[in-house]
């Protein structure tokens, strides 16, 4: 294993320690956790809060920001926080009119945050929580109870934050959240695994000749392994899956994001891009806004996963409204 860090058990500290420096005017640490929140809040503004495991950033801190989250809650690599953490986010963030809780399917992110929902409900700030589903590779995992949830999840953090930001209802805010996660859809693939610095060692192997379909983003291997295709045969397949599963069809219009696994140069993202756009324009998919980069990343992974969210007015605008956060600025 060659990693630039310390100590493997100090490694989420010395991150936290040096992305709140690299972001101060914006951020602030909550003392004695690993939560970011953002320095100033809107008085009355619906707070927005997320979070998982490390190892995918810029994701989740990179998104506190005006227009998107109000606080992120580390956790270890892969690791969901633990209640008391999450608990600590949702104070700092209340602002008197409640907080929705942005989780990804995975079944320790779900039972932490429902239980830190309790304990602030107890407290009296009204909590509400929306579960992001967006992969269509597994049905279910060894991590979840039905569908993953991925890189889509960055659509939903930017669509609750922009109608947050609005000044919506804490209700209006989830049922925004919720008609992004019904529209959304993601399939990921990778070229080599990724290795957690506790473990040491690769999470799964690959021969320099075969790739996986199917992947996760906690270093899972995928639903199938294959021979390194094309990026035009790779990139298709995926669309195709995402296409079928979400019932797109002529005439429809999405908002795509290939999104790197932390290991992909983006000349690799945008061949992939520029093939999706083909797939798309020959199946007279229109095509909204495009997104290329790192959004929701496995560590080193090589390899990339597509989202397709299909839009209508509203999605579209809150897409469009103004976002600070340093990882999605809009």
């Amino acid at each position: 294993m060659k990693k630039v860090i310390n100590n493997p058990s100090n490694v989420i500290q010395d991150m936290v320690k040096g992305m709140t420096l690299a972001n101060g005017e914006q951020w602030q640490q909550v003392e004695g956790t690993n939560v970011i929140c953002r320095k100033e809040l809107s008085p009355g503004k619906v707070g927005l809060v997320s979070g998982g495991g490390s190892g995918h950033e810029p994701a989740h801190a990179g998104y506190v920001g005006k227009g998107m989250l109000d606080a992120a809650v580390v956790g270890e690599v892969f690791t969901s926080p633990t209640p008391d953490q999450i608990f600590e986010a949702i104070k700092a963030v209340d602002q008197g009119n409640g907080v929705l809780l942005v989780v990804k399917n995975y079944t320790g992110d779900v039972l932490n945050f429902e239980m830190a929902g309790e304990l602030a409900e107890a407290e009296g700030i009204r909590v509400e929580q929306v579960i992001v589903n967006d992969d269509i590779a597994v049905k279910d995992s060894d991590f979840t109870i039905g569908r993953r949830g991925i890189a889509g999840t960055v659509f939903v953090h930017k669509v609750a934050g922009a109608k947050a930001e609005q000044g919506a209802s804490l209700d209006e805010v989830k049922a925004a959240a919720e008609k992004t996660i019904n529209e959304v859809r993601s399939m990921g693939m990778a070229l080599t695994p990724c290795t957690v610095p506790d473990a040491g060692k690769p999470s799964f192997h690959l021969d320099e000749d075969e790739m996986e379909i199917g992947i996760g983003i906690h270093g899972e291997a995928g639903t199938e392994r294959k021979k390194v295709a094309s990026a035009k045969e790779i990139a298709e397949e995926l669309t195709n899956n995402i296409i079928e599963d979400a019932g797109l069809s002529a005439g429809d219009e999405v908002a795509v994001m290939i999104n790197g696994m932390g290991s992909t140069p983006e000349m690799e993202l945008f061949i992939v891009n520029g093939h999706v756009h083909d797939l798309l324009k020959e199946k007279q998919i229109s095509i909204h806004q495009t997104y290329v980069g790192e959004y929701m990343t496995s560590l080193e992974m090589a390899g990339f996963s597509v989202t397709l969210l299909k839009v209508d007015t509203e999605i579209k605008q809150l897409l469009a409204d103004a976002s600070e956060a340093v990882a999605f600025r809009a």
